[in-house]
């Protein structure tokens, strides 16, 4: 999104604004940046009268330009880029796990792209997401999709769907254009499969344990399809970035 400014060579840093923030932004408009990600900018970054910074929207929209005024944040635009809806859209379903791999399997696949998250408590999920504790985790979640989506520089973030079950899961599945269960044990690779070229294309990751044979039966039943990987048996917290890698490579990162 940068080949045509005097910034190409450069890597910027992003700021997050609200969505609908940069819908009225034209080059030379100024465009101000308020909250922690202002007070991020000028306090930890030490952002200077002059740097040049991205800002985006969240929903698309990315300006280039440069900042103007040293205590809170303001920039004149000089670039506005916008990023279509991306077609297929990725959906990762990632079943809550110990030890932290579930925030690592969504920064991950925040880096390669994904347009939803949705977390998944499946029946050998050993973390449960229950009251206090639940919203908590839900906004441990939303924080690490916040931080990939600027380290990784992208104008959209993804979404972060609401926790589901087995059942909720399936009726969510049941028209898509594709879902593809990810099984160590089933017959056809990922590799190969023919991406649908719009709708919905959801990538289901169990917990460390496995996903329950009963789990299996329903999620089929609703129309999604086993897959494998490849030889080799990956953690929950690589799985999802795997398949997604191979997704982008199908479609995407031609």
């Amino acid at each position: 999104p940068l080949t045509h400014t005097r910034y190409a060579a450069m890597t910027l840093p992003l700021y997050l604004t609200d969505p609908g923030a940069l819908a009225t932004a034209v080059v030379g408009s100024r465009v101000d940046v308020t909250g922690p990600e202002a007070r991020h900018a000028v306090t930890v970054r030490r952002t200077a009268v002059g740097d040049p910074v991205l800002v985006a929207d969240g929903a698309g929209v990315l300006v280039t330009g440069g900042g103007v005024d040293g205590e809170t944040l303001t920039v004149v635009v000089e670039s506005i880029d916008l990023m279509p809806e991306p077609s297929p859209r990725f959906v990762l379903v990632q079943a809550l796990a110990k030890n932290d791999r579930d925030d690592q399997a969504i920064e991950a696949a925040t880096e390669l792209g994904v347009d939803e998250v949705i977390p998944w408590q499946a029946d050998r999920s050993i973390v449960q997401w229950r009251g206090e504790r639940g919203e908590k985790a839900r906004r441990k979640w939303d924080q690490v999709l916040l931080a990939a989506t600027k380290q990784s520089r992208r104008s959209r973030r993804p979404l972060l769907g609401e926790a589901v079950t087995t059942t909720q899961l399936a009726g969510r599945i049941a028209g898509a254009a594709a879902a593809y269960l990810l099984l160590e044990h089933a017959s056809e690779p990922l590799a190969g499969l023919t991406l649908p070229s719009a709708g919905e294309v959801f990538v289901i990751v169990g917990p460390e344990g496995g996903v329950t044979p009963a789990e299996v039966e329903r999620l089929c039943s609703a129309g999604a399809r086993p897959v494998r990987l490849g030889s080799t048996v990956l953690r929950s917290s690589s799985a999802g970035p795997a398949a997604l890698a191979v997704l982008n490579a199908a479609g995407r990162w031609r």
